[in-house]
C-alpha cells in the first residue's frame, strides 16, 4: 500500500482526500463563502482516515496543494502537512494548484486555462495543452478583451473566474466549464502518487507556498 494524505485548501473549497496507488480511498470537503478552514480541516482529515479505518502511522507521504491562492486557504492547509510529516517522519509532497484544477476536465485537443480569483479583474492563470504540459506558466493577471488572443486553439477555462471574466472574454474559440469551480484533493490523488514514486518531495523545513502575491490585512466591515 502507498496511502497518501492529499490537502487542498487553496480556495474556498476545504478539501481532503485519502488515496492508495493514485485511488481515491475516501474523501471530505465543503466549500463555503466564509472560509472554514481552520474549523473543517483537522475534523476532515481525522475522519477520511476513521472511517477507512487507517491510522496516521499508516501513512506514506502528505500531499498539499501549493498555490496560488488565499494565502490565508495555504497557509492553513501547508501548515497541517508540515506538522504531520514531522510528527510522522514522512515525505512532502507539493502540488500545482492550477494544475490540479486542470485535471477536472479531459480534451482532446486544445488548451486549458485554470483561473483561480484573485479579486476584482484578477486572476491567478497558467495554460495547458491538452496532455496538462504547462506552456505558460503561472501568473497573475488583469483579465481584458485582448488577454489569450495569441491563440487560435480552443481554449477551456475553468475556476471561480470563469463567470467574471466570461463578460470580457468575447472570442469565439473560448468554453467556459462554469460548472468547475474549485481544485479538490479528489483530483491530487494520480498526481500525488506519481511523485511518490518519483521520489518528488519537498523540504519539510524551508517549503513555502506560491503566494504570487505579498498579503494585505484588511479592516473587516464591521470595525469600520
Amino acid at each position: 500500500m502507498a496511502l497518501i494524505l492529499n490537502i487542498e485548501t487553496a480556495t474556498k473549497n476545504c478539501s481532503v482526500s485519502l488515496s492508495d496507488k493514485g485511488n481515491i480511498i475516501n474523501y471530505r470537503e465543503i466549500a463555503e463563502q466564509g472560509y472554514s478552514h481552520a474549523e473543517k480541516l483537522h475534523v476532515f482529515i481525522e475522519e477520511v482516515l476513521l472511517e477507512a479505518s487507517v491510522q496516521f502511522s499508516d501513512l506514506k507521504a502528505v500531499a498539499v496543494s501549493q498555490g496560488p491562492g488565499s494565502y490565508t486557504g495555504l497557509r492553513i492547509g501547508v501548515s497541517a502537512a508540515k506538522g504531520l510529516c514531522y510528527a510522522l517522519n514522512i515525505p512532502m509532497i507539493a502540488l500545482d494548484t492550477l494544475s490540479v484544477l486542470a485535471h477536472q476536465i479531459q480534451v482532446k485537443q486544445g488548451l486549458i486555462i485554470p483561473m483561480i480569483d484573485a479579486r476584482r479583474m484578477e486572476v491567478y492563470s497558467a495554460i495547458f495543452d491538452s496532455q496538462y504540459q504547462k506552456i505558460m506558466e503561472t501568473q497573475a493577471e488583469i483579465i481584458t478583451e485582448e488577454s489569450f488572443n495569441a491563440y487560435d486553439e480552443t481554449i477551456y477555462f475553468l475556476g471561480d473566474s470563469t463567470t467574471k471574466c466570461k463578460e470580457v472574454l468575447k472570442r469565439s474559440n473560448y468554453i467556459f466549464m462554469e460548472e468547475i469551480v474549485y481544485p479538490s484533493s479528489k483530483d491530487m490523488a494520480k498526481l500525488s502518487y506519481e511523485k511518490y514514486q518519483e521520489n518528488d518531495f519537498v523540504d519539510v523545513a524551508y517549503f513555502e507556498p506560491l503566494y504570487l502575491k505579498d498579503f494585505v490585512a484588511t479592516t473587516p466591515k464591521s470595525k469600520l
